[in-house]
């Protein structure tokens, strides 16, 4: 048993859950580096074996995201439809696969915003007593916990909540990043980062996973 479960929940924790990413980039980048140029060109093969490579990696990122399948796949849809038209403007800075999450991720965020999310306590800083709590906050059973009934739980959390918690844990994004995306101060990001853990922690005491 780990006297804080806590202090373990970093996104290198969840690595394994975004490995379907890692699984497409890899023989992406390395054999079909002339995917993106064909479809630069119009070649519709060169989009659906992009589609295929992508597809169920983003999608999963949609499903945590929207927490609905159906807004899942109807996003899914119109970020592959908007990186296919905006394919020239990919020029190689980064991996395409970081380049479609990007999409992918902003597409959702639209999504959210027009379910009126609301960031509560815009701009305000961490407590000190949040901070003490937090670094104080029980004991959970370690051993019983793993990423699929983490993900579980999150899917509980507010679409304020999770969209912080899946952006930092589960998409690997840094609280700068998740800031830009939000349109948030990067102390914002990481209030409600340590507010929906607070959150998750209840939910997960309530399914017993406390000694």
């Amino acid at each position: 048993m780990v006297s804080n479960f806590f202090r373990h929940l970093q996104p290198s924790y969840f690595s394994r859950v975004n490995r379907s990413v890692m699984i497409v980039e890899a023989p992406f980048e390395i054999a079909h580096a002339d995917l993106v140029e064909r479809c630069k060109q119009g070649d519709e093969r060169a989009f659906h074996e992009i589609y295929r490579l992508y597809s169920r990696a983003m999608f999963n990122i949609c499903l945590r995201m929207m927490n609905s399948r159906e807004e899942a796949e109807d996003l899914l849809q119109d970020a592959f439809t908007s990186a296919f038209k905006n394919i020239n403007n990919y020029r190689f800075e980064s991996t395409f696969g970081s380049w479609l999450k990007r999409i992918v991720v902003n597409k959702c965020i639209n999504a959210l915003t027009k379910r009126s999310v609301e960031l509560a306590e815009l701009n305000e800083q961490i407590t000190k007593e949040e901070e003490i709590e937090d670094e104080g906050s029980g004991n959970l059973l370690y051993e019983e916990l793993n990423v699929d009934g983490i993900k579980a739980a999150i899917t509980q959390l507010s679409d304020g909540y999770r969209t912080v918690l899946t952006l930092y844990l589960l998409e690997g994004y840094d609280h700068l990043e998740i800031a830009e995306i939000l349109g948030i101060t990067e102390s914002t990001s990481k209030t409600q980062y340590l507010r929906a853990k607070k959150k998750l922690r209840e939910i997960l005491i309530a399914k017993g996973y406390e000694r």
